[in-house]
């Protein structure tokens, strides 16, 4: 395994999307700070800013344990690869796809990293109402 730094950065416009919106009321809305997922041992590191993602990891997420780490691989493995996909072509909202995801199936980032990564991708297809397929989006609650 290559123990070389890997940092990603995954960052969403939320904050430019919300600064935009007229319909909210700013003033009274507290600043949502990013959310930092790292892996220390592997030099590895997340960093997602997405307005709303910190309410949703506190009220609508599973909490940890609920789904095994072998299966938030699983579909973490299909939707990097939908997301990356995406991201390369124009075609897509470049301000949800706005980077590509570094994300190896061969290295063992952990169950936290991968809860989190799982996470934002179960968040961020009901922000923006995306599929990223595999059926699994509509059934989330």
């Amino acid at each position: 395994m290559r123990m070389t730094k890997q940092i990603l950065f995954l960052f969403i416009l939320g904050s430019f999307l919300y600064a935009c919106s007229p319909s909210l009321n700013h003033k009274t809305t507290n600043k949502e700070q990013p959310v930092v997922i790292a892996n220390d041992s592997l030099e590895y590191e997340i960093i997602i800013l997405d307005i709303g993602f910190n309410s949703f990891l506190n009220t609508v997420a599973k909490p940890k344990g609920f789904y095994s780490q072998n299966y938030l691989e699983i579909r973490n493995r299909v939707w990097v690869n939908i997301w990356n996909t995406r991201a390369l072509n124009s075609a897509y909202n470049t301000s949800i796809y706005e980077n590509q995801i570094d994300y190896d199936a061969h290295i063992n980032y952990g169950y936290h990293v991968n809860y989190m990564l799982f996470n934002y991708f179960v968040f961020a297809q009901q922000k923006y109402k995306i599929n990223l397929g595999g059926g699994f989006s509509n059934r989330i609650r």
